[in-house]
Parts: structure tokens; C-alpha cells; sequence
């Protein structure tokens, strides 16, 4: 596979066009108002599918947004690589703070991407992660150079918590049959220094509502007698870490996985800047939970964040009221050992117990998933391993991320093969953020290093 680079190179333009037609498409999972856009885009990764020499593809109805699901099986005696992805992205609010409309990608060359990045939503958070792997099959096929079989399974719901994927997987498993499933829906650590994901957390998302009067009252004639929902909402939440950013609820560490001195000094080891991780942040500081490093707060270490709080009024000027509910939407990053059912069950029953009379509280889980972690002793990463060497011309670093891709251990439970994470985004891409972006490098050196994978895989899984 020597002429990877150059025929990556050679279709630069097509493949950056294409992926700017992809990314135009609004295909917001969030909001059921975008379901023809979700369709639309299911239909349009059929056709590039079809395109780059998939035998069979097909757009398969669950009882949410459909999955699209194809193969090309060149002999059954060969492994199988099975690929997942997501066509779904994330909402673009708020949109004032975007340089660009969010589905009008425009490139534009960034500090990280000197090279240029395309600037839309989901250009990271994965249509151009998943299109990687489209190209990559194109150029396999084109070229004569497929190994091994491959299948392709790309959902519309992993934005809103991949409802329905494990329907599909559990009404489909000989269809879904593989030796290793491969995704691209994490990141590397630099151009320079490249990494291999190994680790995910898992997640508990919840939304609450405190609820006092039951009308929205006057602030002068009932402030002060009448617990206001915002307030107690604000104490409530304010209660759920302590002094040293350790999270309260009561059982939520018993299970926690605690890592040896010596697992977290070769952690330390990859290359970090606090510094310019700060800059790029603009903070004067870090901030998270005592006794750890900021790699290891956001990889290894349990979370409690506040992803949205809202209440009384917002509009401009003033509405002097106490408003009658308060809402919050809460997340909870978890690590390998906790199981984010019994974390969720953990939150409600606490949440509910320090609620002052006055105040009546409703805590509606929305999903979830469980951390992974994928060893680094098997022929499914050493075969990765080899592809970023031949592709980079250096060792991949094994990482942790922060990130949640719930339905890992689902694929290991239910499909019973190991997960690679071959991820080429930055952390500066700006995920789920305003002016989401994916370097058009980055873009290509995926289609360059994926087909490297399938041919070292093949290798190992013949011996």
C-alpha cells in the first residue's frame, strides 16, 4: 500500500468536497424538527457508500432514526473488519458564537491546522471521521488492495444516546458478525505525536426540575416567604461537590477503579503543555478535583458536570418574579467498575434527599452508557500499532480519553469482539462547541493510516 499517500493526495479535492456536501446537511438527532435532514443524510452516506465499492448497502428502519449498514465480503475464509460511525451531530447552539453558519462549512487555516481545517458542525464529531473510512474503502477497492472483508454500520442517534442501536445489534447479530470493529470518533494527542484511544468513560445524563409555587409570583410581595426554585436549584446543585471538587453523592467512588503509581507515571509520560493548554483555553488556572493532574481528571477520574440550567425569566431587561420551576440537565462522566444505572439511581435517591420542604423534585434519567477499556496486548492493537508506525513513522502513545462512546461495551457484549479506536481529531477541533472544525490534514492522514490497519489485521489474523 505505497501509493496510499499519493492517492489520498491525488483525490484531495474530490474528498474534501464531497465531505463539505455531507456536512451541509443539518442532520441534528436532538431535534425532531431535522428528522427529514437525518434522512436525507442516511441517504447520501448510502450513495458514497455504494460509490466506494460496497456491494451491498442499505438503509435499515429501527424505531428511531434508521442505521445504514453495508459490505463487501471478497472471501468468508478472511477476517471481517466491522466500521461504526455516526451521521447525527450534535445541535449548533448557540449560534451567535460561530464565525461561520454551522452547515455553511467554509476552510480556514488555524494555528493546530496550518494546513487548513473545515469549519461545520460534525466535521470533526464524526461525518469526517466516519468518511475517513468511506475513502479508505474507495481507495482498497480501486486499487485491488482489500485484504480482508469489511462492514459498515453508521447510526443517526449517537448524539442523543444510540437508542436504538442495541435493537438493531440484538436483531442482527449474524449480519453484524466481525473479528474486530474499528471506529474514528475520538482524538490524538498531536500531528507529531500520535495516539491510540484505549480507554472511554462511561456516562450518566439526567435532567431535574425543582418545582415550588404553583405560579410564577411576584419577588416583591412573596420574596422571602416562599422557597424560590432557582435558589434551592442553584444550593442543591452547588452541594454535589465539596471543597477539594470530590463528588458528595453518597456511594458514587465505592466502585471506582484506582490506578497504580505506576500506570499513572506512564500516563504522565505523553507529552502535555498546561501552559498552552491554558492559552488555548483562555484560563488563568485549571480547576477539577485535588490530588490529580488535569490528563488525569478528564480521563481516568469520575465527573459531575452541569451541561444547562434555566429558569424565571431570560428575555432583556428586567421581570422581577420568582419563577415556579427551575431545570437543570446534568451529566456524570464515569469510569471503568461503575454502572451508570446504579450511578443514576445513586443521584436520583441523593438529589431527592437534600430537597428542602417547599420544593417538590423530579429527576428524569435520559441514557447512558458504561466505560471501556480495550488492552494493548492483543493482535487487534498491535495491528493498529504497526499502521501508525508505517503511517507516521513513530510508536502510537495508548490514551485514555474523557470522552463517552456508550455503546462500546455493548458491541463486546453483545457482538463479542474487541473495539480499536483510531482516532485523528485534536482536542483544539472544538467538538460540541461553537466553530467545530477538522484539519484537512487530519482528514487525510486517516484515509492514509485506515488501510494500513486492514493490511497489518490481515496479516496477524492469518498467522
Amino acid at each position: 500500500m505505497k501509493d496510499v499517500k499519493e492517492y489520498a493526495e491525488k483525490n484531495k479535492d474530490r474528498f474534501v468536497s464531497e465531505l463539505v456536501e455531507l456536512l451541509k446537511i443539518p442532520s441534528i438527532s436532538a431535534d425532531p424538527a431535522y428528522k427529514k435532514e437525518l434522512l436525507k443524510t442516511a441517504d447520501a452516506v448510502k450513495k458514497r457508500m455504494e460509490e466506494a465499492g460496497c456491494d451491498l448497502v442499505e438503509i435499515c428502519e429501527t424505531p428511531g432514526n434508521p442505521i445504514v449498514y453495508g459490505e463487501k465480503i471478497i472471501d468468508k475464509n478472511l477476517p471481517t473488519v466491522l466500521v461504526y460511525g455516526h451521521y447525527d451531530v450534535q445541535p449548533p447552539d448557540p449560534l451567535e458564537l460561530w464565525d461561520n453558519p454551522p452547515f455553511e462549512p467554509v476552510i480556514k487555516k488555524t494555528a493546530a491546522h496550518p494546513e487548513g481545517a473545515i469549519f461545520a458542525r460534525g466535521a470533526c464529531d464524526d461525518k469526517g471521521q466516519m468518511y475517513m473510512h468511506v475513502k479508505a474503502l474507495e481507495y482498497m477497492t480501486k486499487t485491488g488492495q482489500l485484504p480482508c472483508n469489511v462492514k459498515f454500520m453508521i447510526e443517526g442517534e449517537e448524539e442523543v444516546g444510540s437508542e436504538s442501536l442495541g435493537w438493531f445489534i440484538q436483531r442482527n447479530k449474524e449480519k453484524l458478525a466481525n473479528d474486530v470493529i474499528l471506529i474514528s470518533d475520538t482524538g490524538m494527542i498531536a500531528p507529531d505525536a500520535p495516539s491510540i484511544t484505549t480507554g472511554l468513560r462511561g456516562l450518566s445524563y439526567v435532567e431535574v426540575t425543582v418545582t415550588g409555587p404553583n405560579r410564577d409570583l411576584h419577588s416583591g410581595l412573596y420574596g422571602g416567604a416562599v422557597a424560590n426554585p432557582i435558589n434551592v436549584l442553584a444550593k442543591m446543585i452547588a452541594s454535589l461537590t465539596d471543597e477539594n471538587n470530590h463528588i458528595t453523592i453518597p456511594g458514587f467512588y465505592d466502585k471506582v477503579e484506582e490506578l497504580s503509581k505506576e500506570e499513572r507515571a506512564k500516563m504522565a509520560e505523553a507529552p502535555f503543555d498546561l501552559d498552552k493548554y491554558k492559552k488555548a483555553l483562555d484560563l488563568d488556572d485549571v480547576y477539577g478535583e485535588k490530588g490529580y493532574s488535569t490528563n488525569e481528571r478528564n480521563s481516568i477520574r469520575p465527573t459531575l458536570d452541569v451541561n444547562g440550567i434555566w429558569g424565571g425569566y431570560t428575555g432583556e431587561g428586567a421581570k422581577t418574579v420568582i419563577a415556579a420551576k427551575a431545570h437543570a440537565k446534568i451529566s456524570m462522566r464515569l469510569v471503568p467498575n461503575q454502572d451508570w444505572k446504579e450511578i443514576t439511581e445513586l443521584f436520583k435517591k441523593h438529589f431527592e434527599s437534600i430537597a428542602p420542604r417547599g420544593v417538590k423534585v423530579e429527576v428524569n434519567p435520559h441514557h447512558g452508557g458504561q466505560a471501556y477499556v480495550t488492552p494493548i496486548n492483543t493482535l487487534e492493537y498491535k495491528a493498529a500499532n504497526d499502521a501508525y508506525v508505517e503511517s507516521f513513522g513513530k510508536t502510537p502513545i495508548p490514551q485514555r480519553s474523557g470522552g463517552s462512546i456508550p455503546i462500546v461495551a455493548l458491541f463486546e457484549k453483545e457482538l463479542k469482539s474487541k473495539t480499536i479506536l483510531m482516532g485523528f481529531g485534536l482536542d483544539s477541533d472544538a467538538i460540541h462547541s461553537p466553530n467545530e472544525h477538522f484539519g484537512v490534514w487530519n482528514f487525510l492522514k486517516g484515509i492514509q493510516t485506515i488501510p494500513l490497519f486492514y493490511k497489518h489485521f490481515t496479516k496477524l489474523t492469518k498467522k
